[in-house]
């Protein structure tokens, strides 16, 4: 089935709540499940590896989406850690990085969107 505008708009939906429920960890509202930080059971993720990756998994922008959602979700364990060794500050500092993944990630959705011409 091809994909669709809102096939990309829910990938995107996926990245911010990706971030908010990350933020919510740094913020002590909610603790850290490993399934937030797994590519195989992040929403981003399964959608990346069961929707985009089998209908174009060859396109470049694709490889790139992949190996820059896997640094997002290394990038946010790495700071739930140092949250839950004590460094607050320096884990809520670190999600300035996370926006800096995020905003590369939505260039690349842009990209596939427009590269593949969906409806």
């Amino acid at each position: 089935m091809p994909l669709t505008s809102f096939d990309f708009q829910q990938a995107r939906v996926k990245q911010v709540l990706f971030k908010s429920r990350l933020r919510s960890v740094l913020y002590g509202v909610r603790e850290a499940e490993s399934s937030l930080f797994s590519p195989q059971e992040n929403p981003l993720g399964q959608w990346l590896h069961t929707v985009l990756q089998p209908q174009h998994g060859t396109h470049p922008e694709v490889r790139e989406l992949d190996r820059t959602v896997q640094q997002m979700l290394r990038a946010g364990q790495d700071l739930a850690t140092r949250y839950q060794r004590g460094h607050i500050e320096e884990a809520r500092t670190g999600l300035d990085q996370i926006n800096t993944f995020a905003a590369h990630i939505d260039t690349l959705l842009l990209s596939l969107e427009r590269g593949l011409a969906v409806a």
